[in-house]
């Protein structure tokens, strides 16, 4: 048995022993360190929960002239008008606080498609902006809303897709197709809203394979991932970069990332970057041309699982779980030193101007990890603010929503 069979063998019982990660995790990394973090909670009779990881966009440019990058909170507490709806789980009415919107939420399902094949299926509620309400769709397998909640880039059901719609969330009609020589399965916007990161694939990123030994379904062992195309979304032009799998094309390329490892743009606009779960710093960086590069000096904290990413002006980042102030805590993080400050809430999800943000939280009495709603928490207070009901079951149950904001 040579090097390669044995770290192949090695990585499959690993990822045998785990259970199953939500949609868009490490399903094979990170379920350890959800047990890592398990384990530090347990201690204080509770534990922490796992993250997902959605693409969240920013709007659709009609012709390029609007400048909508996030204007932040200007370093204070943001007092727009909140929209918070306690008692509704999953929500029925808008949710907002600060200009930064729950422009909808998605319900995972496994359905299976051949006796050793699965997909793992979002069936989205998506905000009229009109109405207020949540509305279901069948038609989409991926959406990106952007900021203001008024349009979406999204992608059919059968992917990788061949084609990117950009529709509008008033009328529910896509207003306009971008094709795709390469298949897509995964979108992302930079901040201002002028590009769009598409990741492409080979095959579904979201196809399921039978557990080994088990009935249970997970990730395809080996992704299919192959580069990007990083789009002018005015003009729906632009070019596709290459990214191979691993540094060889031997038997184990492809095995280290997630078979779902979509890239994103830095908040500046000028890299691509991507997590790398098995990566010396856990996440890689390119030029907007495709070419390698050493990680920027203010995006090095950044943690592609953690989905509110930077602060509005840059200078903060929303870290990993913290769990030692209080039992469900998480960091915040100094862009520029990497200095940490301790905040209330179990997972990051969005940032409400720059010293606010909205997080998944469990109740203060709580003993389960997954009976969680969302809460506004507030940078130096120990306060939150409940804004949804609490969604019920185990972290992979049945109904349970995941959800997708929308920055102003």
């Amino acid at each position: 048995m040579n090097v390669d069979d044995i770290v192949r063998d090695a990585l499959r019982e690993q990822a045998a022993e785990q259970p199953p990660a939500a949609v868009g995790f490490a399903d094979r990394v990170l379920a350890v360190r959800r047990r890592r973090r398990t384990h530090r909670i347990a201690a204080a009779a509770v534990v922490t929960v796992a993250v997902v990881a959605v693409g969240v966009g920013v709007p659709l440019l009609d012709s390029g002239k609007h400048d909508v990058r996030p204007s932040g909170g200007g370093g204070v507490v943001v007092e727009k008008k909140t929209k918070a709806h306690p008692d509704q789980s999953p929500p029925r009415e808008e949710i907002s606080v600060g200009g930064t919107t729950l422009a909808g939420y998605f319900i995972p399902e496994t359905v299976k498609k051949t006796a050793e094949t699965a997909v793992y299926q979002r069936t989205y509620h998506l905000l009229n902006p009109r109405t207020g309400k949540y509305a279901k769709t069948v038609d989409w397998s991926w959406v990106a809303v952007a900021p203001g909640g008024k349009t979406a880039a999204v992608l059919e059901q059968d992917l990788p897709a061949s084609r990117i719609g950009l529709l509008d969330l008033t009328t529910g009609k896509v207003e306009r197709w971008l094709p795709v020589e390469r298949g897509v399965g995964g979108l992302a916007f930079s901040r201002d809203g002028r590009k769009l990161v598409a990741t492409t694939y080979t095959k579904n990123p979201d196809l399921r394979v039978k557990s080994n030994g088990g009935d249970g379904w997970g990730q395809d062992w080996t992704s299919s991932r192959t580069g990007f195309y990083v789009l002018d979304v005015a003009s729906g032009k632009g070019a596709w970069s290459e990214v191979k799998p691993a540094d060889d094309d031997g038997e184990l390329a492809g095995t280290f990332i997630n078979s779902r490892q979509d890239f994103a743009i830095t908040d500046d606009g000028l890299h691509v970057w991507s997590g790398n779960p098995m990566g010396d710093i856990g996440k890689e960086f390119w030029d907007l041309k495709g070419n390698k590069v050493p990680a920027p000096a203010n995006d090095k904290y950044l943690e592609w699982f953690v989905d509110a990413g930077k602060s509005p002006d840059g200078s903060l980042v929303a870290g990993d779980f913290a769990g030692e102030k209080w039992k469900t805590s998480s960091w915040i993080v100094d862009a520029a030193t990497g200095a940490k400050t301790e905040v209330r809430g179990q997972q990051l999800l969005a940032w409400v101007g720059n010293k606010q943000l909205i997080a998944w939280d469990i109740g203060r009495n709580d003993k389960s990890e997954f009976h969680q709603r969302l809460v506004l928490i507030t940078i130096g207070s120990d306060k939150e603010v409940p804004l949804s009901g609490f969604r019920e079951g185990n972290d992979g149950d049945a109904g349970r929503w995941e959800p997708v904001f929308a920055q102003p």
